[in-house]
């Protein structure tokens, strides 16, 4: 008898699972339908409010974005522009652009030659020198530039660069000195030179007018 009892008990807890179970189920379709439904009454509502509408006809143009420029080091295009300015040739021939006394003096086109007399005559008063006693060629052009760079930026406008008379050097012969010349030429910030006089260094120096 007992037994029987614990079967029907058991029966009536599955017939209640059983039960929840397909309430749960109703409810959740009956939650689907209801979001459908609102999800319906929504897209007609969007409908009315924007009225009839018509897709835009094709205009037969290709929709391009041009690419983009690579982005640009200007600092770093500042500075090799700099050092192409301040660049000296070894080869550039000063020989045609020299007077032909024997200090071989120079003035930049369009200077007058009473400009010439006067830097020769100690017009000007030497603001300024670069020695370049004792410096291999490479050494002494980049000096020169940097030198020539300063004094313009300081304001100087007469200065005084000593080369040597090359009795230093190998066979005696004044390798820098006609180096030295060659690059003055070629500085744009330079508008005359000529050897200096004996107390300011002779032969071995040249005294340089620089743009005011």
């Amino acid at each position: 008898m007992s037994g029987t009892i614990k079967d029907f008990a058991s029966l009536k807890a599955l017939r209640a699972k059983i039960k929840a179970q397909e309430e749960a189920r109703k409810e959740a379709e009956a939650e689907r339908l209801r979001r459908e439904k609102e999800s319906r009454r929504d897209g007609e509502m969007f409908l009315r409010a924007i009225g009839n509408v018509a897709p835009l006809r094709p205009s037969g143009k290709i929709e391009s974005s041009p690419p983009r420029p690579l982005p640009i080091a200007r600092q770093h295009l500042a500075d090799e522009q700099a050092a192409l300015e301040e660049s000296l040739s070894d080869e550039f021939n000063v020989d045609t652009l020299l007077d032909t006394d024997h200090e071989l003096s120079y003035a930049r086109t369009g200077i007058s030659g009473d400009i010439l007399r006067k830097l020769r005559r100690g017009h000007w008063v030497i603001q300024g020198q670069l020695d370049l006693h004792g410096m291999r060629r490479e050494e002494a052009r980049e000096a020169l530039a940097e030198f020539l760079r300063n004094a313009v930026k300081r304001g100087l406008r007469c200065v005084r660069v000593i080369h040597g008379k090359g009795l230093g050097s190998v066979n005696k012969e004044p390798v820098l000195k006609s180096k030295v010349r060659s690059w003055l030429v070629q500085k744009e910030e330079v508008i005359a030179f000529c050897q200096a006089k004996a107390a300011d260094g002779g032969s071995g120096a040249l005294v340089v007018l620089l743009r005011a």
